[in-house]
């Protein structure tokens, strides 16, 4: 079992006066300060470095997505793999322009990719079962993804990387997040759900009853986290739960995407609450229930720009703002050395 420590928090004294004495206003430079003093308190650092940034985008397939849940067909999770390894994706547009390096996961797409294509095997299965008839994936499957997914951080974490931010692909996936929040923060299922990939009025109807009858079928009475993932989660979400924690676990920051990588996070919260610590939440999604859901974590995300394309997006529009808050306790002068007056 993987356990994370909460850092000392004994740094944070010094890490604030360091940068109120910097040559501003006190808490001028607003979240930027929250952010500094968050990844000095993880490095245990005055002087904290951002070092060869990851974003890991995990794909899998849903059974219940043949069940009429999205407005894309399954097939279209296969095609953005391929997309992704070929550059031509909005995270590969975006991590290129930041400088973050990208990592493709195969979690369990129901496609035979050619041997060189460049994706990292990791594949569970061809896809999850469909919840509507039994649970997504069996015991087994889901401790093989958890297990998968923090090796993989471990092997990230050897290229001396300590900021890794969690995508996804896979169609269907928001209706497995929407039935992990309202399974596990006891949330009515309608305040869970949204239009995921664009539905109109129509399908959303017809989403909100699939995942009813899902709820129904399975009645948990209970918010353990590991069955909840084995009866509504995806591939993807259950391995992206288990490199979080494993992340936390090295010291690693932590960054959240939107709402699916969102569920995963809950996921791991929910195991181990200390991994708060390390969770830097960058985006508030357009898709309906992460709003409430990053209230109920108590999460304050970096941005709103009324995204929902998930794929590790938000966690690559974010970082740049890592960079400005490292790189303004790191360079920006002191009252002192600058010869400025504080008053």
């Amino acid at each position: 079992m993987i356990s994370i420590k909460i850092p000392d928090l004994s740094i944070q004294q010094a890490l604030i006066q360091k940068i109120n004495n910097k040559t501003k206003p006190l808490q001028s430079l607003g979240r930027l300060e929250d952010l500094a003093l968050q990844i000095g308190t993880v490095q245990q650092s005055l002087s904290p470095q951002l070092s060869q940034a990851h974003i890991l985008v995990f794909a899998a397939d849903h059974g219940i997505a043949r069940e009429g849940v999205s407005a894309y067909p399954p097939e279209v999770t296969a095609q953005m793999v391929l997309n992704f390894v070929q550059g031509g994706a909005a995270i590969n547009v975006l991590t290129r322009q930041h400088g973050i390096a990208l990592k493709v996961v195969d979690a369990g797409v129901n496609f035979t990719f050619a041997p060189d294509t460049p994706v990292y095997p990791a594949k569970i299965d061809m896809g999850t079962k469909s919840y509507l008839q039994q649970t997504a994936m069996t015991e087994e499957q889901l401790e093989a993804c958890m297990s998968e997914g923090a090796k993989i951080v471990r092997e990230v974490h050897q290229t001396g990387c300590n900021v890794i931010g969690f995508g996804e692909m896979g169609i269907g996936n928001t209706s497995s997040a929407s039935l992990l929040m309202h399974t596990l923060l006891r949330l009515p299922l309608e305040e869970c759900v949204g239009r995921g990939t664009g539905l109109n009025d129509a399908q959303y109807q017809q989403k909100l009853s699939i995942l009813q009858q899902a709820v129904n079928k399975h009645s948990l009475t209970d918010s353990d986290p590991r069955k909840a993932l084995q009866t509504f989660g995806g591939y993807e979400i259950a391995m992206i739960c288990g490199g979080m924690l494993q992340a936390a676990s090295l010291g690693i920051l932590v960054l959240v995407d939107g709402f699916i990588a969102s569920s995963a996070y809950l996921c791991a919260w929910k195991l181990q609450a200390a991994i708060s610590h390390y969770a830097i939440f960058c985006h508030q999604s357009d898709e309906q229930g992460h709003r409430l859901l990053l209230e109920k974590l108590g999460a304050s995300p970096l941005l709103q720009l009324d995204m929902r394309l998930g794929e590790g997006t938000g966690c690559a529009t974010a970082y740049p703002l890592l960079q400005s808050a490292v790189a303004f306790l790191n360079e920006m002068a002191s009252f002192e050395s600058a010869g400025v007056s504080k008053s």
